[in-house]
C-alpha cells in the first residue's frame, strides 16, 4: 500500500510541477513541456486502466488454461494458435508464462494447455478472455479447402494462495496418481514419474501437471490449480443461485462465443461483449489484444 501511494504523490507533484513551469509562460520551455505533457498523459492512461482492475483477485496472478472444442483437427489448431497469441501478449506484458501441462492434437495443435502466468494484475487483465472463442477461416486440413468454423474455450482463474483460498480441503478427498510425463521423444522424455493427477472425490474435478519439474513440485503446482478450480466452482453456484433468483439465468453454452476471429472472406476480430471490433485479425493474433481488453474492462466499470 506504501508503495502504491508513495507512486501516487510522486506523479501528483510531477503534474504540479509541469502546471508551474506552464505558468512561467517561457517560449524556450515549450518543446520540454510538451514532451513532459504527453509523458504525464501517458502515465495516466496507464493508472487509469490500472483503476478498473478493482476486483477482489485482480491483483493476483493467474491460471490460462486453453480446450479445444468440437472440430477435430481444426479446432486444436486454433487451440495452438491461441496459446500463441497469449504467450506472445504475455511478453510484451512483462509477465512469465510456465506451461503446466499440455495435451498434444493427433495430427496438428494442441487439445489442451495449462499455463501459469506469473505478474502483478495478470488476473484483472486477462479475466476479460474467459469464455469461447470462433475462428472463421479457410480450414488447411480440408483437401478442398472449405470455409471451417472452430472452437475453443478459454479458462482464466485467479493464483490464490492457501491462506486466500477460502477453500477447504480434506486430505481425505484428494485422489493422487503419479505418472510419466509425456514428451516428443529423446533426451527430454521424463524417466521417472514426476507427472501428477489429483482428483477430488466430492466433486469429481481432475488436475494435471506434468511439467519438467520434480513430482513435489508438479503437486505443488497441481494443489495450486485445484484450489483456484474449487474457488470458480464455489462462485459460480452463488452466482447461479442470484441469476435463478432474479429470473435471468441462462446456461453457458458452446456457441455463445464472446469473440470471433474471421480470417475469411474478410479479416476481422469482434468481441461481440462490447461490439468493439478490428480489421486487423494478424496483430491480434499476434498478441495485440490491449484494446480488446481495454474495452471489456471499460464496459464492466
Amino acid at each position: 500500500m506504501k508503495a502504491e501511494v508513495d507512486s501516487w504523490r510522486t506523479f501528483s507533484r510531477r503534474i504540479q510541477d509541469a502546471l508551474e513551469l506552464a505558468q512561467l509562460n517561457d517560449e524556450s520551455l515549450r518543446a520540454e513541456m510538451e514532451t513532459e505533457i504527453s509523458a504525464i498523459e501517458t502515465d495516466l492512461e496507464k493508472r487509469s486502466f490500472t483503476a478498473m482492475l478493482s476486483g477482489k483477485h485482480d491483483h493476483d496472478s493467474a491460471i490460462l488454461a486453453i480446450h479445444a472444442g468440437a472440430g477435430g483437427t481444426d479446432s486444436q489448431d486454433w487451440a495452438a494458435m491461441l496459446e500463441r497469441m497469449y504467450l506472445r501478449w504475455i511478453e510484451t506484458r512483462g509477465f512469465k508464462a510456465d506451461i503446466l501441462d499440455i495435451t498434444e492434437g493427433e495430427e496438428a495443435g494442441i487439445k489442451s494447455v495449462t499455463i501459469a502466468v506469473e505478474g502483478e494484475y495478470a488476473f484483472g487483465y486477462l479475466r476479460s478472455e474467459k469464455g469461447v472463442h470462433r475462428l472463421v477461416r479457410l480450414s488447411p486440413f480440408d483437401a478442398a479447402h472449405r470455409r471451417h468454423t472452430s472452437f475453443a474455450l478459454v479458462e482464466i482463474l485467479p493464483q490464490v494462495s492457501m491462506e486466500e483460498a477460502e477453500i477447504d480441503i480434506e486430505p481425505g478427498d484428494i485422489k493422487m496418481d503419479v505418472y510419466r510425463s509425456s514428451g516428443a521423444g529423446g533426451q527430454n522424455v521424463q524417466k521417472n514419474a514426476t507427472a501428477v493427477r489429483l482428483t477430488h472425490i466430492p466433486t469429481g474435478i481432475v488436475v494435471t501437471c506434468q511439467n519438467e519439474r520434480s513430482q513435489s513440485q508438479n503437486r505443488e503446482f497441481a494443489m495450486r490449480i485445484l484450489r483456484a478450480r474449487l474457488l470458480e466452482l464455489k462462485q459460480a453456484e452463488k452466482e447461479e443461485e442470484r441469476a435463478v433468483l432474479r429470473g435471468e439465468y441462462t446456461k453457458a453454452e458452446w456457441g455463445s462465443q464472446i469473440r470471433s476471429y474471421v480470417l475469411h472472406p474478410y479479416q476481422m476480430v469482434k468481441d461481440h461483449r462490447t461490439d468493439y471490433e478490428t480489421g486487423n485479425a494478424q496483430a491480434v493474433l499476434d498478441g495485440q489484444l490491449d484494446e480488446l481488453i481495454d474495452s471489456y474492462l471499460r464496459s464492466t466499470t
